[in-house]
């Protein structure tokens, strides 16, 4: 924050002022809220079930307001608060609210909205203050002549006309330029401040948050490193090792015909030698499909161009990428959408598809998408809770918008460093 010359972003400046100004209006209104059914709760706790009602309107308040308070300081101070609560996982509604009860975090909720009122009001007041105050003493060489007895009194002093009107003008230009736009834009920040540590997770949550997602990772990478191993096996299981063991079968009989029907022992070793051909070529696509050579040498789009080319679907394929991401990232992407078109020639009985791949910051985005049936599941077995898990092991996020009757759109989010 430049806050040496303020005016230099008035953008800044002006959605500063408006979070101050929503700051009393928002305070206001969710003191009142919060007080009035904050007072219900604990009078009718004597009742007991009288003040359930009471209670549970306390809390989905508080979750609401929170809600628009996050929303104000994404909008006008550019502070992106997390939701630290997590959904409400008990049964039944007595169940929920003990748990909303139990919750930190919610509790914080309510704590905010009655703290915002006093915050809020100070900060109006000393913005105004200072806003106004500035441009009175700007405007006094031109009023101080049509006061009562051609003066100004201040708590402790009194201008008249004269040099001391133009000292008070200049300070009141430096107040508009510089102590005014500080004042409004540190009430802001303050207010901003109190929404992070109030309505986002504490430092013990994010703690926790970061080593579930460091537990789902690795398991995930554990889990894709086992689906690849055992792809793997099956692929040498039922095609190069079956040729290999039908190639040595043939062979062995082939030895065997050379001195009796020399003919047909020809003949089996050529039957072998294109069974060996065979083999090999299976064995060069099993290798292929762990690390493809062209993704090594010439890069995603030239890779992905090959997939397209072959893909029974019709395939648009845009990749706009300057520069080539990480070797994991790039290999995760490829197989993402290779694994993606079978999926689309499998089982979406669609005439086109799409696939694009761009950089955005440090992420790499990539969107595959088809006119399809829909109701693309990923527990159903088409392969997307395998991708979900690649995904998921390099920390990235997968979101499936597949509706009964199509379209299908699949966003992937990878990591890939700045």
């Amino acid at each position: 924050m430049n806050t040496l010359v303020p005016w230099s972003r008035p953008g800044r400046l002006w959605r500063a002022a408006c979070h101050v100004n929503l700051g009393l209006v928002m305070g206001i209104l969710t003191f009142s809220l919060t007080i009035t059914f904050l007072a219900l709760s604990f009078g009718l706790l004597v009742t007991f079930f009288l003040a359930l009602p009471a209670i549970w309107m306390l809390f989905t308040l508080a979750r609401g307001l929170a809600k628009i308070e996050r929303s104000r300081a994404r909008a006008l101070m550019g502070v992106d608060i997390a939701d630290p609560i997590p959904p409400l996982t008990r049964p039944g509604w007595i169940g929920r609210l003990a748990e909303r009860a139990r919750s930190g975090p919610r509790w914080r909720e309510i704590a905010y909205n009655l703290a915002l009122l006093p915050v809020g009001v100070i900060g109006y007041a000393l913005s105004t203050v200072a806003w106004s105050g500035s441009l009175a003493m700007v405007t006094m060489p031109f009023v101080v002549d049509h006061l009562p007895g051609d003066s100004a009194k201040f708590y402790f002093f009194e201008l008249t006309s004269g040099p001391g009107t133009i000292g008070a003008a200049a300070v009141g230009v430096a107040g508009l330029l510089f102590v005014a736009p500080w004042v409004t834009l540190a009430a802001a920040k303050v207010q901003a401040s109190m929404a992070s540590g109030l309505l986002g997770p504490s430092t013990d949550e994010v703690l926790v948050q970061q080593v579930s997602r460091l537990e789902t990772s690795r398991t995930a990478a554990v889990d894709s490193a086992e689906a690849e191993r055992r792809r793997i096996e099956r692929d040498l299981h039922d095609g190069a090792q079956q040729r290999l063991v039908a190639l040595a079968a043939g062979l062995g009989a082939a030895r065997e015909k050379f001195d009796d029907d020399p003919e047909q022992a020809r003949a089996m070793v050529s039957d072998a030698h294109e069974e060996a051909k065979a083999a090999l070529t299976e064995i060069r696509d099993l290798v292929r499909g762990i690390h493809p050579v062209i993704l090594e040498d010439r890069g995603l789009d030239a890779a992905l161009s090959a997939i397209v080319a072959k893909s029974p679907v019709p395939v648009a394929l845009d990749v706009q990428i300057a520069d080539r991401p990480p070797a994991a990232i790039e290999s995760a992407a490829y197989f993402i959408v290779n694994e993606a078109l079978t999926n689309v020639a499998r089982h979406a009985s669609a005439t086109r598809a799409y696939i694009s791949i761009a950089r955005a910051g440090d992420r790499l985005v990539v969107e595959i998408r088809d006119n399809g049936k829909g109701g693309a599941d990923p527990t159903g077995g088409t392969g997307l809770a395998g991708m979900r898990e690649r995904v998921t092991a390099l920390g990235g996020n997968m979101y499936v918008i597949s509706p009964p009757g199509g379209p299908t759109t699949i966003s992937v989010e990878l990591p890939c460093g700045s």
